[in-house]
């Protein structure tokens, strides 16, 4: 945790927070912070700074807080991921949140298995408490959106021509003859496929919305491994 990240409950006045649970063991336990130490917090979809403790019990931290640096500034990414394994989904969430990914889309794919929209990774909080995570060690505040779409053709058809208006529109596709780009650093959509990749049916339907198929070479990556990998190619600033 490399900032605290705050919100609205935590205030209870302008300038003071409270923080318990795993924040608190984390400023104890990992920090060792004392009354008097600075820690840098930042409130969530605002400014970041510093928080002076000024109290500290088993149950609780008290900060007062002062605000006044913007968080980085985010990657114009739209990233539109078939849904993973839940086993990886919270670390693609975490990283994501990490390089500055702020608008998640997570949609349906004939090799996604039925179960895996069940799992209670995809509820509010957990959502939440993951983006967090990711946010925290960047030290970002901007909390990113997630988007589920569990059925592909009605998103695709309906939904994704517009979504890839005025961006560079690109499936990662293996076998396909053009290299994804680099240096990009424009607005760009980016889609991923599940494990095994799309089926040839559905890169059609991704093509005919205006994406460009593209490949990062002969090796072939899991969903976790890819969505780093091809983010820092396409953009300068995230890694």
């Amino acid at each position: 945790m490399n900032l605290a990240l705050l919100f609205d409950e935590d205030f209870i006045a302008p300038d003071r927070v409270l923080l318990r649970g795993r924040r608190l063991e984390h400023i104890k336990s990992i920090l060792g912070a004392a009354i008097g130490d600075r820690l840098p917090v930042g409130r969530v979809n605002g400014l970041m700074g510093l928080g002076e403790v000024i109290a500290l019990t088993n149950s609780e931290a008290e900060l007062i807080v002062k605000l006044d640096q913007q968080p980085p500034r985010p990657l114009p990414l739209t990233l539109i991921l078939a849904m993973p394994r839940p086993k990886m989904f919270r670390r693609i969430l975490q990283t994501s949140a990490t390089l500055g990914i702020k608008d998640i889309w997570l949609i349906n794919s004939y090799k996604v298995e039925k179960s895996f929209w069940q799992t209670p990774w995809l509820s509010g909080d957990n959502l939440r408490e993951n983006l967090t995570l990711g946010l925290e060690q960047a030290k970002d505040t901007a909390m990113p959106s997630v988007h589920i779409r569990k059925l592909f053709k009605p998103f695709v058809e309906d939904e994704l021509p517009a979504l890839l208006e005025s961006k560079e529109a690109l499936v990662a596709h293996p076998g396909t003859p053009t290299p994804c780009p680099t240096h990009l650093n424009r607005p760009t959509a980016l889609c991923i496929g599940p494990e095994g990749g799309f089926t040839p049916y559905e890169v059609g339907k991704l093509e005919e919305a205006g994406c460009q198929s593209v490949h990062l070479g002969p090796r072939i990556l899991r969903v976790e491994t890819a969505v780093p990998v091809l983010t820092s190619r396409l953009f300068d600033a995230c890694l």
